[in-house]
C-alpha cells in the first residue's frame, strides 16, 4: 500500500524537469500541482524564472496543464494570464482532475507525468492513476492549514522509504 506513496523520481524544483529530458521520453505533457510546486501558496503570480521555464516547455512541444485543490480565483489569477490551462477544486488524490487534464491536452497517459510537491495528493494521485511522478521540494517553508497536516503524514512515510533504502531525498522543510 505504501507503494502508491513513492514516487518514480525526485528533483529538487521543477526547473530541474528539462524538456529535453522528457522528449526523449516520449513525454508530451506535464500535469502540476500550482501551490509549493510552481510558486509559493501564497504568492499570486508566477516569478520570471518560471514564466521562462514555461516558455521552454512550449518551444520544445511539451504540454503543460495546472491542476490544484485550490479554488477557482486562486488558480485562475495564476493561469490565465500565463495562458495555461487549468483545473481548479481538482479533489486529489481522486482521479477524475487527472482524467481531465488529459482531455484537455488531447495526449495519453503513458505521454504524460505528474509533478507536485505532496506524497498524499499529487504523488498518491498520478500514482493511482497511472502516471509517471515527479515530486518536488516544496518552495516555501510554511503551509496552508490543510497540509499542514499532510506534511506530519508525509515525513513519516518518507521516513519509512529512507529506513528501507527506497529513497535517497527527502523533504527540506
Amino acid at each position: 500500500m505504501l507503494k502508491k506513496f513513492l514516487p518514480n523520481e525526485q528533483v529538487k524544483s521543477v526547473f530541474d524537469v528539462h524538456p529535453e529530458d522528457l522528449k526523449r521520453r516520449g513525454i508530451k505533457g506535464i500535469i502540476t500541482d500550482l501551490d509549493n510546486t510552481l510558486v509559493e501558496w501564497d504568492r499570486p503570480n508566477a516569478t520570471p524564472k518560471l514564466i521562462e521555464w514555461f516558455k521552454k516547455m512550449e518551444d520544445q512541444g511539451i504540454l503543460v496543464t495546472v491542476v490544484s485543490n485550490n479554488n477557482q480565483k486562486r488558480v485562475a489569477a495564476f493561469a490565465e494570464p500565463l495562458k495555461i490551462p487549468f483545473i481548479f477544486q481538482a479533489r486529489k488524490p481522486m482521479g477524475k482532475a487527472f482524467k481531465r487534464a488529459l482531455d484537455v491536452m488531447k495526449i495519453k497517459k503513458d505521454e504524460t507525468v505528474v509533478i507536485g510537491d505532496q506524497l498524499l495528493t499529487d504523488v498518491l494521485g498520478g500514482n493511482r492513476a497511472g502516471f509517471y511522478t515527479i515530486l518536488v521540494v516544496p518552495v516555501a517553508k510554511s503551509d496552508g492549514f490543510f497540509t499542514k497536516f499532510n506534511r506530519q503524514v508525509e515525513r513519516r512515510i518518507m521516513n519509512w522509504f529512507k529506513r528501507r533504502g527506497m529513497i535517497d531525498w527527502e523533504d527540506e522543510a
